[in-house]
């Protein structure tokens, strides 16, 4: 089968599935895309992309199989370790289920609030500065209408101090999370490492810098966050980095769950 794995620079989904990947011992061809010159959206040889339209993780990695988009981080994270070492997710039922549960507080509350105060910080100046027919020939390429109104609302700087405040509530939230399930003294979120790990090293690895009083007092976290970095599959995607700080590279992400 031809496989290839589109990704944007090494952070949020991107350096998870990357991650995976390394850990999983496949050997697939990976290809760096532009997120923010709307790549994604222009794929080739993609003859069922429905995934890739309609997936609700925004500007996240496309492997592409045989010509079928498979998206969703966590998901592809799984195929790759089913398809691979099987190594990062837990046998056990209970455990598994816990992982999985995990993985959805992280993608349903953490990666939304992420991505709005990324894109904020590093995404805003970028899409703000492209001309307008540029612009608009991007966004007549996005299916989706939501994904569309999150990047056209970031081009226009559209970052209301009542989501900001509730995304910031949202990282702090989960740091905490973090901190509190490290508390017993495990190396790794569910005991052994799991795809869990690098689904939430993805979303906050790159808030530390933007807020760091969510991670001050927190030396489970900050040690967790070491031995995430330092693990050779992460230092591999990082390394996958086109320019700079991929910590500072964000795109526009999941919708903010209206429901809080």
């Amino acid at each position: 089968m031809a496989t290839i794995l589109y990704h944007g620079e090494p952070n949020g989904p991107s350096l998870a599935v990357l991650a995976a990947l390394g850990e999983s011992g496949l050997d697939i061809e990976c290809r760096r895309i532009d997120l923010l010159a709307g790549e994604r959206h222009r794929l080739p040889g993609l003859h069922a992309p429905l995934a890739r339209d309609m997936g609700v993780e925004g500007e996240g990695p496309v492997l592409v199989i045989d010509g079928e988009a498979m998206t969703e981080s966590v998901f592809i994270a799984q195929y790759l370790d089913e398809t691979g070492a099987g190594t990062l997710q837990p046998k056990e039922a209970h455990a598994h289920w816990q992982m999985l549960m995990w993985c959805r507080r992280v993608t349903e509350r953490c990666a939304p609030a992420a991505a709005f105060l990324g894109c904020k910080a590093s995404a805003q100046p970028v899409l703000a500065a492209m001309d307008a027919d540029t612009f608009a020939a991007l966004a007549g390429q996005i299916v989706a209408d939501d994904l569309r109104s999150r990047w056209t609302a970031v081009r226009a700087g559209d970052f209301p101090a009542g989501p900001t405040e509730d995304s910031q509530t949202k990282v702090y939230d989960t740091a905490q999370m973090v901190e509190d399930q490290l508390a017993d003294g495990r190396e790794w979120l569910m005991g052994p490492l799991t795809i869990a790990d690098f689904e939430t090293y993805g979303w906050l690895a790159g808030m530390v810098e933007l807020l760091p009083d969510a991670f001050a007092g927190k030396p489970h976290t900050a040690a967790w966050l070491a031995r995430v970095t330092a693990r050779p599959s992460v230092q591999a995607a990082l390394a996958k980095a086109s320019a700079g700080d991929p910590s500072r590279q964000w795109a526009p992400g999941p919708e903010i769950n209206r429901w809080g």
